[in-house]
C-alpha cells in the first residue's frame, strides 16, 4: 500500500503454459453435467517451476484454480549455466523420464511435456528422452518430480 492509500499491482512474475484441457461429463438424473479438467504449468524461468490441476464448469476457472495451486506449489530446480547438474533416470507409474545435461548452446531437446515444464524452470540446455507413455500429464508429473531429485 503506498502512502496515498491504493495499491500497487505487480507485475506476473511467473508464466503459465496450459498442457492439457479435458472435457469431462458426469451423468446426472436431469441430463449430463459438463465440466473441464485442466493441467497448468507455472515457473519464473529463473528455476521455480510448479504443476496445477484446476476443475470447474468453465475452461477459464480451470485455469485459474490450477494456476493458483501450482504458485502456491512451487519447486526449486537446482542448475549450472542454464543446464542440470547431472543425468537422471525416473519412473512414475508407466511415465519414463530420461533427463541429461547439454552443454551451453544445444538448446532444449526435449518433446511436448518435457519442453513445457524445463522452459518454465528456465533450463536453457537439456536433453531429454520420455518413454513408457504417452500420456502429457504422467509425462508432466514425471519430469517435475525427476527435477525435484535433482536437489537430493
Amino acid at each position: 500500500m503506498t502512502a496515498e492509500g491504493r495499491f500497487i499491482q505487480q507485475a506476473n512474475e511467473y508464466e503459465e503454459k496450459v498442457v492439457q484441457v479435458n472435457r469431462v461429463s458426469k451423468k446426472t438424473k436431469g441430463g449430463n453435467k459438463i465440466g473441464f479438467s485442466v493441467l497448468v504449468v507455472v515457473g519464473d524461468k529463473k528455476g521455480q517451476v510448479g504443476v496445477g490441476l484446476g476443475k470447474a464448469r468453465d475452461v477459464a476457472s480451470a485455469i485459474r484454480k490450477a494456476a493458483s495451486y501450482a504458485k502456491k506449489h512451487l519447486i526449486s530446480v537446482h542448475m549450472i549455466n542454464g543446464t542440470i547438474t547431472h543425468d537422471i533416470f525416473l519412473k512414475r507409474g508407466a511415465a519414463k523420464v530420461l533427463l541429461k545435461p547439454a552443454p551451453e548452446g544445444s538448446g532444449i531437446i526435449a518433446g511436448g511435456a518435457v519442453r513445457t515444464v524445463v522452459e518454465a524452470a528456465g533450463i536453457r540446455n537439456i536433453s531429454s528422452k520420455v518413454l513408457g507413455t504417452k500420456n502429457q500429464a504422467s509425462n508432466v508429473y514425471a519430469t517435475l518430480q525427476a527435477l525435484q531429485k535433482l536437489m537430493k
